[in-house]
């Protein structure tokens, strides 16, 4: 059903205007006689389109349409006018008036025209509706295409899990505690959500560290240690050069989580604002983590240890920045360490 305003200050006009409207199938007139009221009427109930008088007191149809026009410009317009007011149509379709009635109405024009308008509004109504459903049709697929790339995440950091004394746990620790660190520092939401996402990553260049190396129980000489750095060059060429945002994140992060803020980190030397963002998330989390979990090799710290090494080492191995977010977030922080816990750890 198409909603048709008629505004015409002449009560008799108003009712032949509704007449010939009404043997128009699929059309529901509303007349008004005060244009003041008729644009009041417009914002709370905004119409399929407008049948407007010119000439009107107070406001003329002209001063209708400019105040239309801020209020809602999208709503086509019909003036209706003298056949000697040429130059009222020429300033109306400057304002966006769409067709033009001349009085006295004649009802085979007026019937046609409205047809006409009636049949491009539903037009534009049907193309609106189509692309909202292809903007539906997209947004599903893309949503599918997100969860593979989370599946495939998922798979690479559990394949890395073989190999790596980190534990399970460890990566769903770390990738909330990032996830705290972003939101305390106001990432919009989507940032926040992509390194939640592709944090868990982060070492999944260990896989190409011999066994000999990557699962010694004590601490690596520095031939060994240099061989140890390479997995951060290993994990960005894994996940590197791919089209998916999320795994283009996880790339980032495999290079730079052991970037220092002073610049003595590995692999590049990169020093403050030189280290992408989601790197220096990522350092805070991850050491915090395996500062405060057990292993094989050593006992878990305290957390109020492993917070004083975020202090101590803030603006020397951490972004400030981001340490004073996840102090700032501490009570979620310990609610993370005492919810994700590896079967036999201890906190």
């Amino acid at each position: 059903m198409a909603i048709v305003l008629a505004v015409d200050d002449n009560t008799t006009n108003l009712r032949v205007i509704e007449a010939m409207l009404g043997q128009l199938a699929g059309v529901e007139c509303v007349a008004l006689e005060d244009p003041l009221l008729a644009l009041d009427w417009c914002r709370e109930n905004p119409p399929d389109l407008i049948l407007l008088d010119y000439m009107m007191p107070q406001v003329d149809g002209l001063e209708f349409m400019r105040r239309l026009r801020v209020q809602d410009g999208e709503i086509p317009v019909i003036m209706i006018t003298a056949d000697t007011e040429k130059t009222v149509r020429y300033e109306a379709l400057q304002l966006g008036a769409r067709d033009f009635l001349t009085k006295p109405l004649d009802r085979a024009e007026f019937q046609a025209r409205l047809r006409n308008q009636l049949a491009l509004i539903d037009a534009r109504k049907k193309l609106a509706d189509h692309a909202a459903w292809l903007a539906g049709e997209v947004d599903k697929a893309t949503a599918t295409i997100r969860e593979r790339e989370r599946e495939a995440v998922l798979r690479l950091s559990r394949a890395a899990e073989f190999r790596d004394p980190e534990t399970g746990a460890h990566l769903l620790r770390m990738s909330n505690y990032t996830r705290l660190i972003a939101e305390r520092l106001g990432l919009p939401r989507t940032d926040v959500e992509l390194i939640f996402e592709a944090a868990p990553m982060h070492d999944i260049g260990k896989v190409g560290i011999p066994d000999a190396i990557l699962l010694k129980p004590g601490r690596l000489d520095e031939a060994e240690f240099v061989i140890m750095k390479r997995h951060a060059e290993i994990g960005h060429q894994i996940l590197g050069d791919s089209t998916s945002d999320l795994l283009r994140a996880a790339a980032e992060i495999a290079l730079t989580h052991h970037e220092k803020f002073d610049g003595s980190g590995y692999p590049r030397g990169l020093a403050g604002a030189a280290i992408p963002l989601h790197g220096r998330i990522v350092a805070v989390a991850d050491v915090f983590d395996a500062l405060t979990s057990e292993r094989p090799y050593k006992r878990a710290w305290p957390l109020e240890d492993a917070r004083g090494f975020l202090q101590e080492n803030s603006g020397t191995h951490f972004d400030p920045a981001c340490v004073d977010a996840f102090l700032a977030a501490w009570e979620g922080a310990l609610a993370i360490h005492d919810r994700y816990r590896e079967e036999g750890e201890n906190g």
